[in-house]
């Protein structure tokens, strides 16, 4: 079983020939809305990897609420745990360039009104693999951390989006996946030493005994762990649509790790996922069945 706790969003999607600048006005090619939020999205991305999956989260009482879960209701998502609240849908507003590359306003709504009261009811077993993100209230990512050590559960805790007030308890994670923007950001934070990004991720690891991973985009992933370093290189592709590239990672990596697979052999599996999620527009609709992946292997 894999337990994701984080957002549930709609995104709202255009398309443009390019991203503007500040204060620049750009006509879009195409409109669209998908489902989204990372801890959706990485959610629907541990199922279709072949996980048992359960979600904690919030929606609102409005419209928007089952076009957020519609995917992760089809995928066969445990929703049980997800609440209704009288704040709205989170929502994302996302900008998509002819080039792949995005920009994204996130609006979290019902996602602020995960508490850590949303723990209470949610039992963990020793073993058991918990997925976090930083886009509900960083108090309850850490009492969801503090949650899975007490019940001898591996958890893994994905950076995005980088808020420096959270460095105070990533250290608690047991996997670290960051991108590289924001692991050189908490690398600062954390006063981590170190000429190259490689050498303060093992700073890192001598510092905590956890392991990090970060995604470099096209140019693979790089881990760190007390067993070593390791490096994996991305699959050459074309990309559609990044948005949805880093929680497919995610929610592959978790799967692995799950089914017991060897760290690199994890990151390769997840890796592959993540390339094939840039291919298809949308963060959900766009995230690999296993055996797509399996064929990439």
């Amino acid at each position: 079983m894999i337990t994701v706790i984080g957002s549930i969003n709609l995104d709202l999607i255009a398309t443009v020939g390019r991203l503007p600048s500040p204060g620049e006005t750009v006509p879009g090619t195409g409109f669209r809305s998908a489902p989204g939020g990372k801890g959706a999205n990485q959610a629907l991305a541990a199922r279709r990897a072949g996980s048992e999956v359960r979600v904690v989260g919030a929606v609102g009482k409005d419209a928007f609420a089952g076009e957020a879960l519609a995917l992760l209701k089809e995928g066969g998502v445990d929703l049980s745990l997800v609440a209704e609240t009288d704040a709205p849908t989170g929502t994302a507003l996302i900008l998509v360039g002819s080039d792949g590359e995005n920009m994204i306003a996130v609006v979290p709504g019902a996602n602020g009104e995960v508490a850590t009261a949303a723990l209470a009811g949610l039992s963990l077993a020793a073993g058991e693999h918990v997925l976090l993100q930083h886009e509900i209230p960083l108090d309850t990512v850490s009492a969801a951390l503090g949650a899975a050590k007490a019940a001898g559960a591996v958890s893994i805790l994905n950076t995005a989006p980088f808020r420096a007030e959270a460095a105070a308890f990533v250290a608690a994670a047991d996997y670290l996946v960051a991108n590289e923007t924001e692991f050189d950001l908490y690398a600062k934070e954390l006063a981590l030493s170190g000429a190259s990004r490689e050498a303060k991720m093992e700073a890192y690891v001598g510092k905590t005994g956890r392991t990090v991973i970060v995604t470099l985009g096209g140019d693979g992933v790089v881990a760190a762990g007390p067993g070593g370093t390791l490096s994996v290189p991305a699959m050459k592709i074309t990309p559609v649509d990044t948005v949805g590239a880093g929680d497919t990672f995610c929610g592959y990596l978790g799967d692995g790790l799950a089914r017991g697979l060897a760290l690199e052999a994890a990151i390769r599996r997840a890796s592959v996922a993540g390339s094939l999620a840039c291919l298809k527009p949308g963060a959900q609709p766009s995230i690999p069945l296993e055996a797509e992946v399996a064929a990439c292997l």
